[in-house]
Parts: structure tokens; sequence; C-alpha cells
């Protein structure tokens, strides 16, 4: 998915397996998506913990995945958290449930703006070989 590990250090990781940073705004702050991986039977609480997540990292979006299909009450959970607003005026939904074959089937977080997680360095500038001096 293109997303940071979390940076928790071994132990609890309060909810977040990986982040995803954005900007939807020219020199705007950078903005997170937040990312929890669930394995095994799927809850709806497993859905209301990723919201208050989102409250305590301040996060724009949260994502959801599981090898398993959400329930009817975890999408009816999604909804209730509502949708991000953008600048352009796009809306994008707050929690995001995505299974790992969806993930395989190429379906990504449902967002368009510049990903800044991983940003691209600048190329190395090597000089040309008829210039380096070399003594011995």
């Amino acid at each position: 998915m293109g997303a940071r590990p979390a940076e928790e250090k071994k132990g609890a990781d309060r909810g977040i397996d990986g982040r995803l940073y954005f900007h939807d705004e020219p020199k705007g702050r950078t903005k997170q998506i937040v990312l929890s991986v669930k394995a095994g039977r799927m809850h709806e609480t497993y859905v209301r913990d990723l919201a208050g997540v989102l409250n305590r990292e301040k996060a724009e979006i949260g994502v959801l995945i599981s090898f398993d299909e959400p329930t009817k009450m975890m999408r009816a959970e999604a909804s209730e958290a509502g949708f991000y607003g953008a600048r352009d005026g796009r809306k994008y939904g707050r929690l995001q449930l995505i299974t790992v074959a969806q993930l395989f089937a190429g379906k990504t977080v449902d967002y368009a703006f510049e990903n800044v997680t991983y940003r691209k360095g600048e190329p190395e500038q090597k000089p040309p070989a008829e210039n380096l001096d070399i003594s011995f």
C-alpha cells in the first residue's frame, strides 16, 4: 500500500499498523491516514476502536484491512464516522474497510491527494569521468 510501518516500539501498537501521509492543499500541513490490520473473526468493535484512534491521532482517514469481508454492522459503524471533505470539494469515507482480496485485486485507499509518505530524493550527481582527479 506504500505505507510506513507504525513507528511504535515492540509491544502494543495502539491500534496503528501503518501510516500514509498526504497533502490536499498547496503548502498545507501534512495529513495522515492510519492503517489497522486485523485477522480472525471480525467485529464491529474493531471499527469503533479505529474511530477512537482517528480522534486520538488527529488523522483524517482510517483504514481497516482484514482477511474476511466486513459484516453489516461493521459497514454501519464505518458509515457513522462520516466523510473527510477535501479542499477541492470531494468527500472520502473517514473509515474505510478493505479486504486482503481487494488489495490483491488492485483496490487502494480512497483518496486522491499527493502521497508524501515516501518522498523521492534528489538524483545523485556524479561528476563526469573525465573530470576526476586521480593522483598516484
